[in-house]
């Protein structure tokens, strides 16, 4: 006899010790919390996520070593929007720097300075401590300024700075999120709902999600003291971990009900799950990892993150469903079936055939020809719009104009323009230098007097560092961050640097800030996206290869994910791009794309894909080794396999929608642009391109090989078990007893 697959090993371990199992799960996922939360997160610093000269300006401020205080800049203005009473304004301004000096939280307050045009006035607050958690102690100076301008009618007090912003952020932010969880947890079991037809059968998937997900983000944070993390990784964490985590386990579950509808025992069923279902799930967990190793071929800190963060949450659901999800399924018994809904159990439990899929299915395998042409040709009208594809970092001006503190962001540069977008120029040179460096500095700036691409409202002030390497200065703009104004100023500076320092021997500098971040971001993109491309499409186009042993099923799946790829890619352009849907989906269009989606998303696609792909071809492929006709066994496998993928289609879809009702538009466009590409591999490539297309090939799907010696009978129907190359062909359990 055959020593069994691994997964069925560890399924049956898992199901007959299903206390230990599920002990065990609940100690790793508490450890994992526990150290994580403990050791903390290392978040990326600006010189480790700096690319280009931006991130070489990063390094050498770095290198300075300079003390940073947190700062809040107070804005006074007239409630009505009109002309300030400055000495009204004065008068609050003198009050609040009273009430600021006697805070523990305060170091320094400056003197107040009005605005150019009378309409502001400009109270500078300097705090104590460092600028890392300078948004959990903001709450006094907060306090103080809603004190004072309640004291005072008829002008109003904003904070803005480093921890009142970060505050304000955080919390909407937050809020978001919060809401997020409260329609996606009830939206995504009532889909199970509806999948299983009973309460703990729906429950149990969303369940080991959520432990997954936590597991996961405790591992996150103790790699981060190796690779450090990004901000958004926790995010990325949530989005793939329900989605795959509830997929894997719908997987699980579905094929172990089936087993035990046919009259398999409840432990025979477990393991038939875990030999079919099972190696569907190491399978696609491995592509999913291996595609998202793609990303550190970006050379970025940033995506090195992502990729962590996703291959860590991805391998926990991986484990989840072959552990402890067997023992679940072994100690509830029949209890999983639970209560039941009287119509959708009936609906799920029928015996009888679906009559929409053979419906769905008939064009594609009556008129194979002229279905692919169409069908291709509405996806490649889909992504059209994607060859005016523009790039840009995130920043103010994408953000949602109901945050409070965007609004007061928004004042604070209209008046203070130097308090807006900032170039950061930074110089290093030997200490001895020193005074030739400030001369340098001070005739680059007299070069930006006079001019309109700079901010003229306040004199720029020359830092050195305290052994005298480093001199930085920060050069304001009065253009909004992704302006064509704020580039040409920033092309100027980068123009005029190398030509002021030149006399200066042994001198170099750099030309930083948010403008100079995003610019050198994406073009640091384009430069590395063909070498993660091209990993992706190898990695996609090998496995492929190895598991159906042919070149021609691993040709079209790459043709069909870059084909659903471009169309995501091209709906995602059309909405965000443009004016149209803002009111929709509540933002404000920059009439760009964020510039690290496209590649996250490229690399995520064709992870999630490939689940569906390999799921579904591989139950084409045993209905034709079973000898059925092509379009048989095209119609065949896809109906068999159309109830799991739906659900799971569906899931993913509703996880990843929910993502795009956030304020931050790059989670809005992340889960758009998401939904949107499993949405449309679902139906139109799954419905019309894939049959319409393995319909035309025939017996040429096979190619090279061939579907091999014949072995009618030898498969279960309905198994969708993905069998590894060459032969033997794995026999299911239940049949090894027989």
């Amino acid at each position: 006899m055959r020593r069994k697959p691994a997964t069925v090993r560890i399924a049956r371990w898992s199901a007959t010790h299903p206390w230990s199992a599920i002990g065990l799960w609940v100690v790793f996922v508490t450890l994992c919390l526990v150290l994580g939360g403990t050791a903390g997160a290392q978040k990326i610093s600006d010189e480790e996520s700096g690319v280009g000269e931006s991130g070489r300006a990063g390094r050498i401020t770095a290198s300075g070593h300079f003390t940073e205080k947190p700062e809040e800049n107070v804005l006074i203005t007239a409630t009505s929007d009109g002309t300030l009473d400055l000495a009204t304004a004065r008068k609050a301004a003198a009050e609040l720097a009273g009430r600021m000096k006697a805070l523990t939280e305060v170091e320094s307050v400056g003197a107040a300075v009005p605005s150019p045009d009378g309409k502001a006035l400009l109270l500078p607050v300097t705090m104590k401590g460092d600028t890392e958690n300078a948004d959990t102690r903001v709450q006094p100076l907060l306090d103080a300024s809603a004190a004072t301008e309640k004291a005072h009618e008829g002008i109003r007090i904003e904070q803005i700075g480093t921890g009142s912003t970060a505050k304000g952020l955080g919390e909407t932010l937050g809020e978001d999120f919060r809401k997020a969880e409260l329609i996606s947890l009830p939206l995504t079991l009532l889909i199970l709902l509806v999948v299983f037809g009973a309460i703990i059968a729906a429950g149990v998937p969303v369940l080991l999600a959520l432990s997954s997900v936590g597991a996961a983000i405790g591992l996150s944070a103790l790699a981060s003291h190796v690779l450090p993390e990004t901000s958004a990784v926790s995010n990325v964490i949530l989005l793939l971990g329900m989605a795959v985590g509830v997929d894997y386990s719908l997987f699980h579950l579905k094929r172990e009900r089936e087993e035990r509808r046919k009259g398999a025992s409840h432990l025979d069923a477990i393991e038939i799950a875990a030999e079919t279902s099972g190696h569907t799930v190491v399978v696609s967990g491995i592509t999913v990892m291996v595609s998202m190793a793609g990303l550190y071929l970006a050379q970025e800190a940033t995506f090195a993150s992502l990729a962590t963060g996703s291959i860590i949450v991805v391998a926990v659901a991986v484990l989840a469903s072959l552990t402890v999800l067997p023992a679940l399924l072994a100690k509830l018994g029949r209890w999983v079936d639970r209560p039941r809904v009287p119509l959708l159990w009936r609906l799920t439990m029928r015996s009888t055939g679906s009559r929409l899929w053979p419906v769905l299915l008939r064009p594609a395998l009556v008129r194979p020809a002229l279905t692919l042409v169409v069908s291709v040709g509405a996806l490649l009208a889909l992504a059209l719009p994607a060859l005016d594809m523009r790039l840009k970092q995130p920043g103010s001006d994408d953000l949602s104009r109901d945050i409070p503190v965007v609004r007061a962001m928004d004042r604070l540069t209209a008046a203070f323009p130097g308090k807006g977008t900032v170039h950061q120029v930074a110089v290093r040179a030997p200490a001895g230098r020193a005074g030739e460096v400030e001369d340098a500095l001070r005739a680059l700036l007299s070069r930006t007097e006079g001019r309109d691409l700079f901010a003229h409202d306040r004199t720029p002030s020359i830092r050195a560092s305290a052994d005298k390497r480093v001199h930085t200065v920060a050069v304001g703009t009065p253009h909004s961050p992704r302006s064509d104004g704020a580039r040409e100023s920033l092309e100027l500076l980068r123009a005029w640097v190398p030509e002021a320092i030149a006399p200066v021997r042994g001198a170099e500098g750099a030309v930083g800030g948010k403008v100079a971040q995003g610019v050198d971001f994406t073009g640091h993109l384009k430069d590395r996206m063909p070498w993660v491309v091209g990993f992706v499409l190898l990695l996609t186009f090998v496995t492929m290869a190895v598991i159906f042993r042919s070149l021609a099923v691993a040709l079209s799946a790459i043709l069909l994910n870059l084909l659903s790829a471009a169309a995501s890619f091209g709906v995602l352009v059309a909405v965000f791009q443009h004016t149209w849907a803002e009111g929709v989906l509540d933002f404000h269009s920059s009439g760009a794309v964020v510039s690290w989606l496209p590649l996250f998303l490229f690399v995520v696609l064709f992870g999630l894909s490939m689940d569906y792909h390999v799921f579904v071809v591989s139950r084409i492929r045993e209905a034709a080794l079973d000898g059925a006709g092509v379009r048989d066994a095209v119609r065949d496998g896809i109906t068999r396999s159309a109830g799991v993928v739906t659900g799971a289609a569906i899931v993913m879809v509703a996880v990843f929608a929910v993502f795009g009702t956030l304020s931050m538009v790059e989670f809005k466009q992340l889960g758009v642009g998401l939904a949107a590409a499993i949405l449309l591999d679902a139906v139109v490539i799954r419905i019309y391109v894939l049959p319409a297309l393995m319909t035309a090939l025939g017996r040429w799907n096979w190619w090279p090989g061939g579907l091999g010696p014949g072995t009618s009978g030898r498969h279960a129907a309905g198994s969708d078990e993905v069998r590894q190359p060459g032969p033997p062909v794995a026999v299911p359990v239940r049949e090894q007893r027989r």
